[in-house]
């Protein structure tokens, strides 16, 4: 079944931008892309999967978008026409994935709103993980959404529209990739088809700037380690403890040498100077080998361009492993309460009063963040960590 459910997928932003393609109504043929996908999980289980699952589902989610359509009572000629005229054959060599990001990120939305409709519509996660991303409720993000869609069509989006290429398009690519690295719910850690369909996405960005050939860069570093992330029965490897050997070279190789091509260029944004961390950690041979000051001296530059609280929490880990778990406690001290990073501070605080001996409250920050959590293998390892230091005696002093 997982099978099944890995192609629908993979197929669902292809089967939705040709049906917009051909219609230019997203929300409803976002509508009968849903149920396309919910008839092709009934039966392809039970009678196959088609030779062609794409244009079995395109022409499954064309009649039911012909049928919407036809159900409207204030439809214009032109959608007649639309629905009384065949359906248009997938365009050979044309990845409607890229152009549905592009037209998600149309410049009549907000930001918020272009990241949201598009991990919605390109990436595959739900509104409930979308909104435990953004630290807000699972309705008003479900509002957020209805209201982007509201706005192209308002607005007259088309998908053949130019390209819309700004910060934003990186930034849904960014946001997607990491949920494909740390899942925010369910029983697996990550979500490899995400990773790698942002990766793809991004490879596919014509004439890429700086910018983007930076984001590639620290998608396939950070890419490189997941071999080494989890152990036996699916058990969280912390950085720290990871095996080495098992690290991607390849992706390493490549993510580095794209760096190099563009770390000289001048203003470095975001992404280059977090490709610039992984690399840092991708050349030491050793957890010990790690060249901390640099990495904190890096995170220090990525606040000054990009000041959110969870590059702050960042730079605190740094701090914290190049100078000593006071240093990183000195600056959470008074941290506010912030949604984005709630669940992490608590873990990051927990390690640092752990390393200082504070075992007790450690422990119960651990239980805090595990509380946090919808992945079930970050909270066992959460967990874990707490109930060790229940069970287990306090070290000798050194």
């Amino acid at each position: 079944m997982s099978g099944v459910e890995d192609l629908l997928r993979s197929e669902a932003p292809q089967v939705l931008g040709a049906l917009v393609r051909r219609f230019g109504h997203f929300d409803l043929a976002e509508d009968a892309v849903q149920e396309a996908l919910l008839a092709a999980s009934r039966q392809w289980p039970v009678g196959g999967v088609p030779a062609d699952p794409r244009s079995w589902l395109i022409r499954v989610g064309y009649r039911r978008l012909v049928d919407l359509l036809r159900s409207e009572q204030a439809r214009r000629r032109r959608e007649y026409e639309a629905v009384t005229a065949p359906p248009a054959a997938p365009v050979s060599g044309v990845d409607d994935s890229v152009t549905l990001l592009r037209l998600c990120c149309h410049p009549v939305l907000s930001p918020a709103a272009q990241v949201a409709l598009t991990l919605r519509a390109v990436g595959g996660l739900t509104t409930a993980e979308i909104a435990h991303a953004y630290g807000i409720g699972e309705n008003a993000m479900s509002a957020r959404i209805s209201r982007a869609k509201q706005q192209l069509i308002r607005a007259g989006a088309r998908f053949s529209e130019p390209a819309e290429r700004n910060e934003n398009v990186l930034r849904v690519l960014y946001l997607i990739f990491n949920e494909g690295y740390v899942a925010t719910s369910g029983e697996n850690l990550d979500r490899v088809d995400l990773a790698h369909e942002a990766i793809r996405l991004t490879r596919l960005i014509e004439e890429p700037d700086t910018e983007t050939t930076g984001l590639l860069a620290l998608m396939l570093l950070t890419e490189a380690r997941r071999p080494a992330r989890t152990g036996k029965e699916g058990r969280l490897v912390p950085l720290e403890e990871q095996d080495r050997s098992l690290w991607d070279r390849r992706l390493i190789q490549e993510g580095t040498a794209l760096l190099d091509s563009v770390w000289a260029e001048p203003d470095a944004g975001p992404y280059r100077i977090q490709a610039a961390i992984a690399a840092v950690h991708a050349a030491a041979e050793t957890a010990g080998g790690t060249d901390w000051p640099q990495i904190a001296a890096l995170y220090e530059g990525l606040e000054a361009v990009s000041p959110t609280a969870p590059v702050r929490l960042s730079r605190v880990v740094a701090v914290a492993q190049a100078f000593g778990p006071e240093r990183g406690l000195a600056l959470l001290r008074d941290w506010p309460d912030d949604p984005l990073t709630r669940q992490r501070e608590r873990t990051v605080r927990a390690h640092l009063l752990e390393r200082t001996g504070a075992r007790a409250e450690a422990a119960r920050l651990y239980r805090a963040a595990a509380g946090m959590t919808a992945n079930t293998v970050e909270r066992r390892y959460l967990l874990g960590r707490a109930e060790r230091l229940t069970a287990d005696p306090p070290a000798p002093p050194a």
